[in-house]
């Protein structure tokens, strides 16, 4: 209930503050990442990030079930902090970031479910397309910078299996595996939509 109640106090929020209308915005490079989250040997959680993300998003407040996601991450940019990893991630090993320079997500279509958004849409890593579903959480009010544009921030979650992105190398030691099939996503956005053109006196 609580979250059913901030879910409609944001949507308030972008319809008093008079932003409410539709429109296209962009994703902010330098204040977005894509993280994710594997196990090691079972015992431990890895973390890293993409750090390259850009794209743009169709949202309208007044109808949250027409939002649309088109997000493009640059898998070159892939980061855990420890080279000689984020090396072999790039490599055929993992990415083959030579061949599959970008990982994609495209939106089909938007769900609000106990007053969650929820994107439903293509994830193409590898080389490989399947349908996951994004949860959304975190849909802040808007904010103007100094410069007249508006910013709003998401944060939108999944899981995913690597082997049917055709991420399959592993190692086993002592009978367990290296890396997790599992994989957790998290998607933090920020996104910017240019202040209207002044009327034209």
């Amino acid at each position: 209930m609580k979250r059913t109640l901030l879910f409609l106090l944001t949507i308030l929020a972008f319809a008093v503050s008079g932003f409410a209308q539709a429109g296209t915005w962009q994703i902010d490079p330098a204040h977005s990442a894509a993280q994710f989250t594997v196990r090691h040997l079972m015992i431990s959680n890895v973390k890293g990030a993409f750090t390259k993300v850009s794209g743009s998003v169709q949202y309208d407040p007044a109808n949250i079930a027409q939002t649309s996601v088109e997000a493009i991450i640059d898998a070159t940019s892939v980061d855990t902090r420890v080279e000689a990893r984020d090396k072999d991630l790039r490599s055929a090993n993992f990415f083959n970031v030579e061949k599959y320079p970008t990982l994609t997500f495209k939106s089909k279509r938007a769900e609000v479910t106990g007053g969650k958004l929820r994107l439903i849409g293509d994830l193409t890593i590898h080389g490989v397309t399947k349908e996951v579903v994004l949860q959304v959480d975190d849909i802040t009010p808007p904010v103007k910078d100094p410069g007249g544009r508006l910013h709003v921030g998401a944060t939108a979650s999944t899981k995913i299996s690597r082997k049917e992105y055709g991420l399959t190398w592993n190692n086993l030691v002592e009978g367990v595996a290296v890396v997790s099939d599992e994989v957790a996503i998290t998607i933090d956005t920020e996104l910017i939509k240019a202040a209207p053109a002044a009327a034209a006196k």
